[in-house]
């Protein structure tokens, strides 16, 4: 080989070299941009539905309906952690002794009618057409991103010292990803599953606010509502879905309002939110008992969750996921102590739940 072309190999031999190194360098820049973008996108809230209110805060959700009269007492009432210490059957300085404030200790008749809420729930749910699950109290970190609460909010959770690991905020997580990475017929389709699960929730943020009593702790009772629907159906599920959660309040004769939830205050996943808020007499106030969403085809991408309906399109299209309370079990409890409260410190028993209280019709002050 000539002197020239040695020169001209070496030559190119140095620029294959330097595209080899420059690749590397893209290539790594990629991965780093692609991570950047990901974690963007995983971080971005879904988009509000046109119909969901236009608002900065809580004080631009309009209100859709009231159901029931609060109730007008002729005595001097009690606040519901007033009640329940006195009649033995909430302890919340033994819970603060077993864990840490926030907690709560149920005894005697108040663990009985927080299993009777429970069931009764889950009941009327199934008679109402859901299946009902049992579910893990812990997900993966893949769950929790599937239905928003990671990335975003891993500050609200719970972490196991197992790695990826963590205890559920809510059964949403678990119902949702039931059918993570499947292809579902448009012949099942709504699916309506619903599930009691524990919830834990470290309330990062909230010091100070609703510190009395269970409108606000670490481990919560709910019973959870969810549906995987056809995209051109799924407004219609959720104001079925509404009516489902409003049924448990209306049965148990709590009243309530229902608002709907402006841009400013909407949840993360959700595209349009209705909260329902049940009268408690110690605030002079509704709060917050049930929050039902259309998270639209948010977290179906996320989770990878299609159907296909071979007669209107080819391949497979995202499922639309919707999620609401039915209701958050301890508020259902503080409501009907404060509702049902009686001159003598007494409890009446929502008639509906008596035969789950075994025929006890009446939590007596102790002797």
């Amino acid at each position: 080989m000539g002197e020239g072309k040695k020169e001209e190999a070496e030559a190119a031999k140095a620029q294959v070299a330097h595209l080899k190194e420059r690749i590397g360098v893209l290539s790594a820049e990629r991965v780093k941009v692609d991570d950047e973008l990901h974690s963007i996108l995983m971080s971005t809230p879904n988009m509000p539905a046109d119909s969901t209110p236009v608002g900065e805060s809580e004080d631009d959700n309009p209100e859709v309906r009231r159901w029931g009269t609060p109730r007008e007492f002729d005595f001097d009432f009690k606040p519901h952690w007033d009640l329940g210490t006195d009649l033995g059957i909430i302890d919340f300085e033994r819970a603060v002794k077993l864990a840490q404030s926030r907690f709560v200790l149920l005894a005697g008749a108040g663990a009985r009618l927080e299993r009777a809420i429970i069931n009764f729930m889950a009941d009327t749910h199934v008679k109402r057409g859901y299946k009902e699950w049992w579910c893990p109290a812990i997900a993966n970190s893949k769950t929790l991103t599937g239905t928003g609460q990671l990335p975003k909010f891993e500050e609200d959770l719970f972490k196991t010292t197992t790695n990826d690991l963590y205890l559920i905020p809510t059964a949403e997580v678990q119902l949702t990803n039931i059918h993570s990475g499947e292809v579902l017929d448009v012949a099942e389709l709504p699916l309506k599953y619903c599930a009691y699960t524990p919830c834990f929730r470290e309330e990062a943020g909230s010091a100070g606010r609703d510190t009395r009593g269970l409108i606000r702790v670490h481990q919560f009772d709910k019973v959870e509502m969810v549906k995987y629907a056809k995209p051109e159906e799924s407004y219609d599920d959720l104001e079925a879905m509404v009516e489902d959660a409003e049924n448990i309040l209306q049965l148990l004769g709590l009243p309530y309002r229902v608002i709907s939830l402006c841009t400013g205050d909407i949840g993360f996943s959700a595209a349009k939110t209705y909260d329902l808020e049940v009268w408690l007499p110690s605030y002079n106030a509704y709060k917050e008992i049930s929050s039902c969403s259309n998270c639209v085809d948010f977290q179906a991408r996320r989770a990878n969750i299609k159907y296909r309906d071979p007669e209107n399109f080819k391949g497979s299209r995202f499922v639309h996921t919707l999620n609401g309370s039915g209701l958050a079990v301890g508020r259902t409890m503080a409501a009907i102590m404060e509702n049902y409260q009686q001159a003598d410190g007494s409890i009446k028993v929502p008639d509906v739940l008596v035969p789950y209280m075994g025929g006890i019709e009446v939590i007596e002050p102790i002797a």
